[in-house]
């Protein structure tokens, strides 16, 4: 079902659609947290550890494909706007095409240097090769996740952002048998937990193909229409690479802070791996109100309705505000407690480093906000060029709380760092999103004229 963002109550449109993508970013993340729980709770806080130590390469490749698909969705969702329905069918079958370039470059590359890099992150010689087994797989599993993300980026931009949660939902209930299967019965360690996350992305990834095809009349393409577009795929190669470039530049900093917090020791990877997925699963809102406001932006800019995509911010700025006031409260005074899930109660330190951090961070959750909501929205109007210094933003911050911080005052650094690299980025982004308003509404009001 597709749904028009350009009519209606901004608020109500933004709720609607950010609700099921919530839902879906849930799933999503319980992917990555039954693994997590499953390590953590079978094969003991070395091989949680393992896991955590492949986090922010994981986050850097991964992110990468992900933001590249997210961007390609962006013209698809202008031209939807615009009732171009020709020309969406055009960019949706030149998207399909980079997509397969890019699952074949990425996989090959990848899988060849996974080694190396762990290496060059001095991952720690007691987990090396579990990080190995685990993030080798998960590299090798690149298509698939570019198949579901492209094709959920698609129909999401045409307003429909309920169906990818069902095929989520279903294989998120896979994704537990296999983790306990492939862990328990099969003994495969931490491998097992990567291959159900693959198998179980690859049920979703095609599922949402299928559902694709069948049911969007308005995807049915002509011969001319599915052929290769030099000129349409430099559009999208424009509004994708910007949109990876910006994950994978945050990630450089992700890396050289996970380097940092690498020489350590394993007990503050394990620290840093149970609050960063607990962190993570209290963050999926503002990630549902970040890739909303990319959409209803898109929409707005193809129809030319800038005061709409004001508003839109407002409205999203509002919702994502109180969710952080209650979420700060929660972490604040329970974090340690919700941690239980991948860590046993014995291990008081872990529980204690963790209950800091997460104090840290959800104290910081307005910021993480803006950084999601003004970010999209740029990239959705269709300066995603932009969003990629909000990334390099955010990568110096964690490089100086790695190169720096780190060294001289230990864990209580590795705390602040995200919330760092969420005022550098905002102190960008703001600036950034007034310069892009004012000279989009100038468009506008010459195109009328």
């Amino acid at each position: 079902m597709v749904k028009d963002m350009t009519q209606g109550s901004p608020r109500k449109l933004i709720l609607s659609f950010a609700v099921p993508l919530l839902l879906g970013n849930l799933f999503q993340q319980f992917y990555s947290l039954v693994d997590t729980i499953i390590v953590g709770r079978f094969l003991g806080v070395n091989e949680l550890a393992a896991v955590g130590a492949t986090g922010s390469i994981n986050f850097l490749i991964i992110g990468f494909c992900m933001g590249i698909c997210s961007g390609f969705g962006i013209p698809i969702a202008q031209k939807f706007g615009a009732r171009d329905e020709s020309g969406l069918r055009r960019f949706v079958a030149n998207s399909a095409w980079l997509g397969v370039i890019v699952s074949a470059v990425m996989t090959v590359t990848t899988v060849l240097l996974c080694r190396q890099i762990l290496i060059w992150m001095k991952t720690p010689a007691d987990i090396i090769d579990s990080s190995y087994s685990y993030i080798v797989i998960i590299f090798a599993g690149i298509p698939v996740t570019i198949l579901y993300n492209l094709t959920s980026s698609i129909i999401r931009s045409m307003g429909d952002s309920k169906t990818p949660v069902y095929f989520l939902t279903l294989s998120a209930g896979l994704n537990i048998v296999l983790d306990l299967f492939c862990i328990l019965v099969l003994k495969m360690g931490v491998s097992g937990a990567a291959v159900a996350t693959v198998v179980s992305q690859g049920v979703s990834g095609i599922c949402c193909l299928i559902y694709m095809i069948k049911k969007y009349n308005n995807l049915r393409m002509t011969v001319e229409e599915r052929r290769v577009r030099p000129d349409l795929m430099k559009k999208l190669i424009m509004m994708g690479v910007p949109m990876g470039l910006q994950y994978s530049v945050t990630a450089i900093g992700s890396v050289v802070l996970q380097s940092a917090v690498n020489t350590l020791g394993s007990a503050a990877v394990a620290s840093v791996t149970a609050a960063g997925k607990v962190s993570m699963l209290f963050s999926t809102p503002f990630d549902a109100l970040g890739a909303t406001m990319a959409t209803y932006a898109g929409q707005n800019m193809g129809a030319e309705r800038p005061d709409r995509i004001r508003k839109g911010l407002k409205e999203a700025a509002v919702i994502g505000s109180i969710y952080a006031a209650a979420a700060f409260l929660v972490l604040s005074f329970a974090g340690k407690y919700v941690a239980l899930l991948f860590v046993d109660a014995t291990e008081t330190a872990i529980l204690e480093n963790v209950q800091m951090m997460l104090t840290a961070n959800s104290a910081f959750y307005i910021p993480l906000l803006f950084v999601n909501i003004v970010r999209f929205l740029i990239q959705g109007v269709g300066f995603s060029g932009l969003a990629v210094f909000a990334g390099v933003s955010e990568m110096i911050a964690r490089a100086l709380a790695g190169f720096l911080l780190v060294p001289l005052f230990g864990f209580k650094a590795v705390c602040f760092a995200n919330p760092l690299a969420w005022v550098f980025a905002d102190l960008f982004l703001i600036p950034a999103y007034l310069w892009v308003m004012k000279r989009v509404s100038s468009q506008v009001a010459k195109s009328e004229n």
